[in-house]
C-alpha cells in the first residue's frame, strides 16, 4: 500500500537516450510507417537524437503506481489520463482496488485545461503550475481569461518524490541508457526496476531507527 494519498507524476529532466544504433524502418506489419513504428516502439527524434521518455506516476515515496513510454517528441500533456487510468492499488480485504488518488501533484509539462478538467470530473485535487505561455495566454484575455488555478506550494515541494525515485531508478543501466530495441523489451525492463524498487523498500510506517 502506499504511504499516502498523494501521487506525483513526471518525466525524467533528461530523456533516455539510446546508444547503440536503432532502426525505425517500418516492422513487419504491412502498411506501417516509420512514425507508427517509432511510436509502437517509444523512440522518437528530438534535439538529443533518438530519445524515449518515462513517463511516471508516484506515491508518496517516490514509488511507481503505473509507467509508461513514449517517443522523446511526444507531448507530455496526453499522457497523464492514460497513466492515472492504469493505477491499481490492493486494498486490505475482499474489497476492490483503488483507482483514483485524493490527490496529485504534477510537472508543469502535464498543465492543460483538458487535464484539469479531467481531474475534476474525477474529484482529484490537482497541484500542476502554469507554464509561462499558458499565464500569458489568460492574461491576455483579460476577465474573459478566467481565475488562475490553484496552486498549493507547500504541496509542490512534495514533488521531488518522484525525481527521487528516477534517480534510484537510473542507478541500472540498461534503463538509464536504452539498448532494448523494441519497446515492449524496454517496458519489460521498466517494469522489473519497479519492482524491486519496491522490494527494497522500508514498508511503511517502520522507523529505520527501531530496527535492531
Amino acid at each position: 500500500m502506499p504511504s499516502s494519498t498523494t501521487t506525483s507524476t513526471g518525466t525524467p529532466r533528461s530523456t533516455r537516450r539510446s546508444c547503440e544504433p536503432i532502426s525505425t524502418r517500418p516492422g513487419s506489419k504491412k502498411g506501417l510507417g516509420i512514425a507508427e513504428t517509432q511510436a509502437r516502439e517509444g523512440i522518437g527524434r528530438s534535439r538529443g537524437g533518438l530519445t524515449t521518455k518515462i513517463h511516471t506516476l508516484a506515491d508518496g515515496r517516490g514509488r511507481s503506481l503505473a509507467s509508461l513510454i513514449t517517443p522523446g517528441q511526444a507531448a507530455d500533456t496526453r499522457q497523464l489520463i492514460p497513466l492515472l487510468n492504469q493505477v491499481r492499488v490492493a486494498t486490505p480485504g475482499p474489497r476492490r482496488p483503488r483507482v483514483r488518488p485524493n490527490s496529485l501533484t504534477g510537472d508543469r509539462a502535464y498543465s492543460s485545461r483538458a487535464n484539469r478538467q479531467a481531474l475534476r470530473d474525477k474529484r482529484i485535487t490537482t497541484t500542476i503550475p502554469q507554464p509561462k505561455d499558458q499565464i500569458a495566454n489568460r492574461l491576455r484575455k483579460g476577465r474573459n481569461g478566467g481565475r488562475p488555478p490553484a496552486f498549493d506550494p507547500d504541496a509542490y515541494k512534495r514533488r521531488n518524490q518522484v525525481e527521487r525515485g528516477f534517480n534510484r531508478r537510473k542507478h541500472w543501466r540498461g534503463l538509464a541508457t536504452r539498448y532494448d530495441k523494441l519497446g515492449a523489451h524496454f517496458q519489460a525492463t521498466l517494469d522489473l526496476v519497479e519492482m524491486l524498487d519496491w522490494l527494497r523498500a522500508v514498508p511503511d510506517g517502520l522507523d529505520l531507527r527501531d530496527r535492531t
